[in-house]
């Protein structure tokens, strides 16, 4: 009977190290198990990530070499532009140029005609006076023109049209601006519709006397300029 019941008690145990046996089987392989879900997971998040970032510098990428190729062309295009702008204004330059050489040139070629016109002024050593050093004369001389209309008689107030036209005919005769002109002496020169003055540049002791006459329609007109020694005048 002993032995009976120690076999059923050894069978008993048996099965229950056996039954344990598969239960650790069971649970080691379900730990099995978890962990490779878990390590699955990790790879499956870590690579997710590492593939959402590269997508991201990808993207990021792409942008900057969009945004550099469009910087590229507005900088191609606002070059261009400049460029034509630039053409343009050279071009609108060199016609302004040739535009003012142009006027330049007619202005050249008219003044290279009134000089044709004036002729060779004539130079002689002395003059009317021991304190003239030379008298100029120049058949091509012409009357300065003139505003005023009917019979003429001569005016030698400063604040008159016909003393400004004086002045004008002075200056034609000279060469000197009448807006930089020195009037030392204007007064009649002896017979009707003439007039003698003397002038200078302002700071200027090279001194002039000028000798004029009136013609009807034209104005005053140059007769004699005297280069003067020193200023008799002053």
């Amino acid at each position: 009977m002993k032995n009976d019941y120690d076999n059923l008690n050894e069978g008993a145990r048996s099965r229950t190290r056996a039954k344990r046996r598969k239960t650790n089987l069971i649970l080691n392989t379900l730990i099995v198990v978890v962990i490779l879900l878990i390590v699955f997971v990790s790879v499956n998040i870590f690579f997710s990530n590492d593939e959402e970032a590269a997508d991201n510098k990808n993207a990021t990428s792409e942008h900057e070499k969009d945004a550099a190729s469009s910087g590229k062309k507005d900088n191609k295009d606002n070059k261009d532009n400049n460029g034509s702008e630039k053409a343009d204004e050279d071009k609108n330059g060199e016609k302004k140029e040739q535009s003012d050489d142009g006027t330049a040139d007619d202005s050249g070629a008219a003044e290279s005609e009134d000089s044709e016109d004036l002729g060779d002024p004539v130079v002689t050593e002395g003059g009317s006076d021991a304190n003239v050093k030379q008298t100029i004369e120049n058949p091509g001389w012409q009357p300065v023109g003139t505003t005023q209309s009917g019979e003429h008689a001569p005016v030698f107030d400063q604040n008159s049209v016909d003393w400004q036209e004086m002045i004008l005919a002075y200056s034609y005769a000279t060469g000197i601006d009448k807006n930089n002109m020195t009037v030392w002496f204007n007064q009649n020169n002896g017979a009707p519709n003439t007039a003698l003055g003397t002038v200078s540049a302002k700071g200027s002791d090279q001194t002039y006397r000028v000798a004029i006459e009136w013609v009807d329609g034209q104005g005053w007109k140059p007769v004699k300029v005297e280069e003067l020694i020193q200023n008799d005048k002053r």
